[in-house]
């Protein structure tokens, strides 16, 4: 019996010492994120704009693995008729992380107010704000994604270049 406890020990031991050499701290620091995306990126029309109903002009601010949304929103259609619709157009923003992997940007982001601040209340949406993008192409100076659940394209010139520099978290 004393055996079995014994060798018991030994294994949770074992098992403890391989999991503190395994395990690494991840370091408090923001990610590098990619290189081809640092910078501001602006969409300036979107295709027929002039005809269509609704559409979406976006500017994303691309800061090592951070990124600052926004959203120009218009909707000619008047759909509602309160304080919130009154306007055909209005803007969102959004803030969060994003990742690349293969031919597809993936960013995880709240709405916020104009100033950055969490968004909890208000007009139009609140809460995550998680699109997914295909990168249909890309050079020093114009990204063009497809959103993938409305499969829109959205073709953005750079209007700055941003240099990363890790900031702690």
């Amino acid at each position: 019996m004393k055996q079995k406890k014994s060798t018991c020990l030994v294994s949770v031991l074992g098992m403890c010492f391989i999991m503190y050499i395994g395990c690494k701290m991840r370091p408090n620091i923001q990610g590098e994120g990619e290189a081809f995306l640092q910078g501001v990126w602006k969409q300036d029309s979107v295709p027929m704009q002039d005809k269509r109903l609704a559409y979406t002009l976006y500017e994303m601010k691309f800061t090592c693995d951070s990124v600052y949304i926004s959203m120009d929103m218009v909707n000619k259609a008047l759909l509602h008729a309160d304080s919130c619709t009154r306007d055909t157009s209005w803007k969102e923003y959004a803030k969060g992380v994003y990742i690349v992997h293969q031919d597809t940007l993936m960013i995880e982001a709240y709405f916020t107010q104009q100033n950055g601040r969490y968004k909890q209340g208000g007009c139009y949406r609140t809460g995550q704000y998680l699109p997914k993008f295909s990168i249909f192409s890309h050079n020093a100076d114009s990204l063009v994604l497809r959103e993938e659940y409305t499969n829109k394209t959205v073709s953005m010139k750079k209007r700055q270049d941003i240099t990363c520099v890790p900031q702690p978290l």
